[in-house]
């Protein structure tokens, strides 16, 4: 569903992908992983248009989206939950989830529904604005702001950074029932060894905005694969 091939992004002059190749079949769940300042972040941005392309191209459902617009492939069906538990704090829940839905016109009437299901602490809280939520609540109303535009693949950027125990739960339970339920794909960033054993199919390192590894979860065991990710 999603394919990376050679792809190089750059700050100003600074590079920081040099040639990433990411595959992430349909309904599969892929785990990136990498120490803190490997370029994580910046693929996604990469992936969803946030920042342009030096080099190399992104396909999508089939389609060459490497110079598409962000609101071109969310469109496609491509969903973004950006780090940082990024709301419009001024806005309501019920408003917040409201833009999401006006960016995705051919959504059903049925996905905020679905979305709220999945974190149903959210339904009491549709009047509150986003700012004054706490940093799981917010996490969840992301979450469930990508889900309302019906994405047929999920980009989610450290979902359980600074996150309370409790709710990291919620996020676990949510993820994994999206995936195995659902059916939905996902690029997961995250550097939790133990979540991603949980919950991928695959996984890839990063590492100084190389590939360094990728295979199947299982590998993940490996005392050479646990190296890459020590701090």
């Amino acid at each position: 569903m999603l394919s990376v091939q050679g792809l190089q992004v750059s700050y100003g002059r600074a590079q920081v992908l040099f040639g990433v190749d990411l595959e992430a079949p349909a309904g599969s769940l892929v785990c990136l992983m990498g120490r803190n300042g490997v370029g994580k972040t910046t693929l996604l941005k990469a992936v969803m248009g946030v920042l342009p392309v030096r080099a190399g191209t992104v396909r999508f459902d089939g389609q060459d989206i490497t110079r598409m617009k962000t609101h071109e492939r969310v469109r496609l069906g491509l969903g973004y939950v950006p780090q940082g538990h990024e709301t419009f704090p001024q806005l309501t829940v019920g408003e917040n989830l409201q833009v999401a839905r006006e960016a995705a016109p051919n959504a059903r009437p049925g996905a905020l529904d679905e979305a709220l299901d999945l974190f149903p602490a959210l339904r009491g809280l549709l009047r509150r604005r986003a700012g004054f939520l706490s940093g799981g609540q917010q996490q969840q109303l992301a979450i469930a702001r990508a889900l309302v535009t019906e994405p047929k693949m999920l980009l989610l950027d450290e979902p359980t950074e600074g996150i309370q125990p409790s709710i990291v739960l919620e996020i676990e339970a949510a993820i994994r029932s999206l995936h195995e339920q659902a059916g939905l794909a996902i690029l997961l960033v995250e550097q939790y060894l133990e979540l991603a054993l949980r919950l991928a199919d695959q996984f890839v390192i990063l590492d100084a905005g190389e590939v360094v590894r990728a295979g199947d979860s299982e590998e993940l065991h490996d005392e050479s694969v646990r190296r890459l990710l020590a701090v």
